[in-house]
């Protein structure tokens, strides 16, 4: 399996949700559909500048209060997110891939600092635990799973 086939699933979720479901919560303290969209745009921002810096910090949040509102924007920016995670992984020298270590901001670098290979595992499963959150959201909306929603995440 393909990275692609992991961002393929954010797109066939981006198809299946309209803008007013960004807007649904599951009650108590759950964050927006719209919010868990936004967040793991964020993350993927994070892991982007950590394959160009080779430092990790999840502080960022994109201001733009579209991206927990509007499909076409979120959908845009995520394309934009995968062709930028495409470019610097390409830009990763052979060396970069077999002995940079990233050290990232929530972990003590002693303890935790991936190479770029270990890295973008890393994000996949950021991405799977994503999904399944937000596989939570669409049965409480009582949404259809696509094929490959129900193949991977059930």
């Amino acid at each position: 399996m393909g990275f692609d086939e992991y961002q393929a699933l954010r797109d066939q979720l981006m198809a299946i949700i309209a803008d007013a479901d960004l807007g649904y919560r599951l009650g108590g303290a759950t964050e927006t559909l719209g919010a868990l969209c936004r967040e793991i745009g964020d993350i993927e921002h994070s892991y982007i500048d950590s394959f160009r810096t080779f430092r990790q910090d999840l502080g960022y949040r994109n201001p733009d209060p579209r991206m927990e509102r509007s499909i076409e924007a979120l959908s845009a920016w995520y394309t934009e997110l995968d062709r930028e995670l495409m470019a610097v992984l390409e830009d990763l020298s052979e060396n970069d891939i077999a002995s940079r270590r990233i050290v990232r901001s929530d972990f003590d670098a002693d303890y935790f600092s991936p190479l770029p290979r270990s890295q973008m595992n890393t994000y996949r499963e950021a991405l799977l635990i994503f999904y399944g959150k937000v596989s939570i959201y669409l049965r409480a909306m009582d949404r259809p799973f696509p094929p490959q929603w129900q193949a991977w995440i059930g």
